[in-house]
């Protein structure tokens, strides 16, 4: 498939795929104990900003049709609050999970129309510059991915790793 149905899809399937990489760049190499470290008690770990992230594209899956539903839902559903007493999954379960539903999204995303992408989904912002629809829902999952990915990348260096490499493989294709 050359184009997606829905050209405003020309946008965001790229970013979607760049995401994809970053994800995959922005975890390299971080060990599991460094991924539950926190910093002064006050930031989030890696494992619940890794858990979001993919929580998002559970939550894109769905909105644009799929039946799928995150196996760690209840942890991370809408940005849930990190909880200590929580047992959390590894970070090589998430990133299971990520190519599991990352794939099925990106086909989705070649094959939704316009008339679903302009269907109402309300988000409860009550913003009155945003229409809430699967569209705008798109681009908050894209932009959450975004924040997310900043987030990992400087714990990455406040942990004492390498900054984030903007590598691409060819091979991952979602």
């Amino acid at each position: 498939m050359d184009t997606p149905k829905s050209k405003k899809m020309e946008l965001i399937i790229p970013a979607y795929r760049m995401h994809s990489q970053g994800f995959m760049n922005v975890l390299e190499g971080i060990s599991e104990e460094d991924a539950l470290k926190r910093i002064d008690g006050k930031t989030n770990h890696i494992v619940w900003m890794t858990g979001n992230f993919v929580n998002m594209r559970y939550g894109l899956g769905a909105v644009l049709g799929l039946s799928v539903e995150d196996p760690y839902n209840e942890l991370f559903f809408q940005g849930k609050t990190l909880d200590e007493s929580f047992k959390y999954p590894s970070l090589e379960d998430l990133k299971k999970s990520f190519h599991e539903i990352s794939p099925k999204v990106y086909q989705r995303l070649w094959e939704v129309t316009d008339e679903e992408l302009d269907e109402i989904f309300e988000m409860g912002m009550n913003i009155p510059f945003i229409r809430e629809t699967k569209l705008n829902f798109a681009g908050m999952c894209l932009g959450r991915e975004d924040y997310m990915s900043g987030q990992i990348g400087l714990m990455r260096r406040i942990l004492g790793y390498p900054g984030m490499k903007y590598d691409v493989d060819e091979n991952l294709k979602y």
